[in-house]
């Protein structure tokens, strides 16, 4: 498993939809997963430390989890199959470890809110997972070279990711 860490979470110009960019830890691979807007605005507003008036449902969540005494450890992205992500909550209970299944989206939100680790599969970041050096922009699998095909598909992704804007999700009070 590989450790990530969210990168930057806003609108994907192209189909309007919201989209968390997870960066891997120690390198430069990013891994776009696509989401809903009620679970970005979730990750936004903990990220940012906006306190809602009332306990959102993923703050019920951590308080359920609290509550019965188990421990939340960490998430994992592990499963794309037909462009879908899966994702499972690690928890600790009674000393047993305990997979929940869950979309990514969720998990993402309870691991802001237990500020706990988030890994990725090595195969879900080989086959959803893009390179991309900060200083040239492109490149290729593993610090190599970009192929034209890949800077081809890749420019896109490039272009998303430097639209991105966290202040696009700040709440007007």
């Amino acid at each position: 498993m590989i450790r990530m860490v969210i990168d930057k979470v806003g609108i994907d110009p192209g189909n309007q939809q919201p989209v968390v960019v997870l960066k891997e830890e120690s390198s430069s691979r990013y891994l776009p997963i696509s989401i809903g807007p009620d679970e970005a605005n979730a990750i936004i507003m903990k990220l940012q430390e906006v306190e809602p008036p009332r306990p959102m449902s993923h703050d019920l969540i951590c308080s359920i989890i609290k509550d019965l005494g188990a421990e939340a450890t960490g998430i994992v992205i592990n499963t794309l199959e037909k462009n879908i992500f899966y994702a499972e909550i690690i928890l600790m209970v009674n000393g047993e470890e305990i997979q929940v299944d869950s979309r990514p989206s969720d998990a993402l939100a309870l691991a802001v809110r237990f500020q706990m680790p988030i890994f990725a599969t090595e195969s879900v970041l080989d086959r959803a997972g893009v390179w991309l050096d900060e200083n040239t922009g492109l490149e290729g699998g593993e610090g190599k070279p970009a192929t034209d095909d890949e800077l081809r598909k890749m420019s896109a992704f490039t272009e998303f990711i430097n639209t991105l804007d966290m202040d696009d999700f700040k709440s007007e009070e």
